[in-house]
Formats: C-alpha cells, structure tokens, sequence
C-alpha cells in the first residue's frame, strides 16, 4: 500500500484537474448597469478554482491568494457564464489554479472573455496543516505554455509577500 508522501508526489494530469461550471445570470446577480456584481464573479471564482485544486490533490484546501484578477467584460443579465479551472503547477503544498470566465448569449450563441485568474491553493491535511500535493503533468501546449510561466508568477507572489 502507497504513503500518503509517496501518494501526494505521484503526477498528474491537468485533466484530473479541470473543473467546468456554467450558471444563469439573473436581475439579484446583477447591479444598476444589469452586469453581474464583480464579487459574484469573484466567489464563482473562488469556488470552482477549490473544486480543481481538490480534484487534483485529493485534499481539502484553502485559497492562499488571488493574483492577476483581471474583469475583461462585463456579463449582462439573461447570459451565461462559463467558467474553467485547472490546476497550472505545484510547489510542495500548494497549487496554480488558472481560472477562464466567459459570458455567452444563449440566444445567439455568441462567447466572450470576461475574466481570468490565478489563486494559489493550499492543500490541508486532517490537523488543518500544509501538506505535499503531487506534480502536475501539461498535455496540451496551453497547458505547457502555462506550466512554464508559472515558475515566474510564483517567484512574483514571492516577492509580493517578502515585500510587506
């Protein structure tokens, strides 16, 4: 039988991980503008990037921090939106969730970017402490092209941190 150790460090794809949800938006979604309220966007977010980092480490988790949170467009009322999430790279006890949001018009069809993000995730062990998450292997060249950078977006976060 595998430990826990040897179980957390075994490899695997960032399809384990990938996590789609789609939802309706509805005028108590919306503000005055009827685009739905950022902090709704933010908790979808939030939510589905748990989801994929769970999927992956086979953990609870909590969110350790938000990085590039970028609203692209906004999602009117009577759309959908679609959100994806997979697990980008590990380090020891945490994860890179890259998270997509688009709009969509059930009427026409039509798909728009409205957001993306990147949370670090942090997997728990049953005492509620950090414990090791296995690697992540890219299949695709998104997904390859998104491990590479990551190195980069954690040596920021890093910094960031070092920094206050």
């Amino acid at each position: 039988m595998a430990t826990e150790a040897q179980i957390a460090t075994e490899a695997r794809p960032v399809g384990q991980s990938r996590t789609f949800l789609t939802d309706l938006v509805f005028p108590p979604d919306t503000n005055h503008h009827n685009t739905i309220f950022g902090g709704k966007v933010m908790a979808y977010v939030d939510k589905i990037a748990c989801i994929a980092a769970m999927r992956h480490c086979r953990k609870p988790v909590v969110t350790a921090s938000s990085d590039s949170f970028d609203f692209l467009a906004p999602i009117k009322t009577g759309e959908a939106i679609n959100l994806e999430a997979y697990v980008t790279w590990t380090h020891n006890t945490s994860m890179e969730v890259f998270v997509k949001v688009e709009s969509e018009n059930l009427l026409t069809g039509e798909k728009r970017m409205t957001a993306r993000a990147y949370l670090t995730m942090i997997a728990l062990d049953e005492q509620g402490k950090p414990t090791l998450v296995p690697a992540v292997i890219p299949e695709t060249e998104e997904e390859r092209l998104q491990h590479e950078k990551a190195k980069h977006r954690y040596a920021l976060r890093k910094q960031r941190k070092a920094e206050l």
